[in-house]
């Protein structure tokens, strides 16, 4: 199956049947409670990754999370 993820193709040609959002987070590694997914345009709520079956040609935003702020940004200025 070829999915559109942040603007770049990728094939997931063993993917799990029935392939859901919560089986294509973990496949890609992230963790799940630092993710926030659009799919075709609409955000999915985290508590219907596993009841969100993608399709060919499905298109998605995967945006991580990543710690850091204002403590971080003060010590690399010291």
């Amino acid at each position: 199956m070829k999915l559109q993820i942040n603007g770049e193709e990728r094939d997931f040609a063993s993917s799990p049947a029935p392939f859901t959002l919560a089986s294509l987070v973990e496949i890609l590694g992230m963790k799940g409670d630092r993710v926030a997914v659009e799919l075709n345009r609409d955000i999915v709520p985290r508590d219907r990754w596993v009841s969100t079956h993608l399709a060919e040609g499905d298109r998605l935003e995967v945006v991580h999370f990543v710690g850091g702020g204002l403590a971080a940004r003060q010590q690399e200025l010291c």
